[in-house]
């Protein structure tokens, strides 16, 4: 039993795995908070594409250009 109890806590693989939980939990925090901030911005330009697009008119296929 002792002999388990030294090897336990001299191996490194669960404090790598949890280095790596640790790193994956903070990219992902990270992404939340830039898809958080750019969120506002991104809705109110496709709303000004949107309401630009609609005001366009498209000519009639084979009609002289208007100049």
């Amino acid at each position: 039993m002792m002999k388990f109890v030294k090897n336990f806590r001299n191996d490194e693989d669960g404090a790598v795995t949890v280095d790596w939980v640790v790193l994956t939990a903070a990219v992902v925090g990270l992404a939340i908070a830039a898809y958080g901030s750019i969120q506002t911005g991104a809705t109110d330009m496709t709303a000004a594409t949107s309401t630009f697009l609609a005001g366009q008119t498209i000519g009639e296929v084979g009609a002289p250009a208007a100049d």
